[in-house]
């Protein structure tokens, strides 16, 4: 039977790391995130107000495309963050803090229903909760030079939405993954803790929690 799982988190919260080991442990396919050829993700860390509404519209229609192309594959598949999370995480919050133009952010959300409404749902979210120092520590430890503009402010108003996101969300189940206390990158048994995990909920226990 295909499982589809989607990894979601903040910044620097693992998600990449994560896709990557549980593809290999589990024999699923990995889709990841386009940060590396992203052609707006350096010039939005150094003018957020004047790129935000690029950088959105670009992960969208990638994450769309990417969405579709799962929905195709006939192989189990996890993939490195969701089209469900910008609308009311990352495209929210530069809207609030006045980054994205409320006619911008109005315009992006009618073009996030109508995409979605094409998408058939993953079977599971996957979020790493982080807290900030973990977030920061991760970051600086990856060493992307526009990264090192981030502020602790912008990620920890990522976080309040995230949490806020993660209570509201009713599309699929979600698991929460304490990410500060698992480093299941250095660790091969918290990675087979959180692969286990998973695969209890996709067989349908409902009381899958960490301790």
């Amino acid at each position: 039977m295909k499982n589809f799982i989607i990894v979601s988190g903040n910044i620097g919260c693992g998600k990449s790391s994560l896709t990557d080991l549980l593809s290999k442990r589990l024999g699923w396919t990995p889709y990841y995130e386009v940060v590396e050829n992203n052609p707006y993700l350096e010039d939005f860390y150094q003018d957020m107000k004047k790129w935000s509404f690029h950088l959105q519209i670009f992960f969208l229609s990638k994450r769309f495309i990417h969405h579709q192309e799962i929905l195709k594959n006939p192989a189990s598949v996890v993939q490195d963050r969701s089209i469900y999370e910008d609308v009311d995480i990352f495209a929210r919050n530069l809207n609030e803090q006045g980054y994205m133009e409320d006619r911008d952010y109005a315009n992006y959300r009618e073009l996030f229903k109508v995409m979605t409404q094409f998408l058939a749902p993953p079977d599971l979210i996957v979020y790493l909760q982080a807290s900030v120092p973990t977030l920061l520590q991760r970051i600086s430890l990856r060493g992307r030079e526009y990264e090192k503009t981030i502020s602790e402010e912008y990620l920890n108003q990522l976080n309040v939405l995230y949490e806020r996101w993660v209570e509201d969300f009713n599309i699929c189940p979600i698991l929460k993954v304490p990410a500060d206390n698992l480093d299941f990158v250095k660790h091969p048994e918290h990675l087979k803790l959180i692969a286990d995990k998973i695969l209890d909920r996709l067989q349908g226990v409902e009381k899958v929690e960490f301790d």
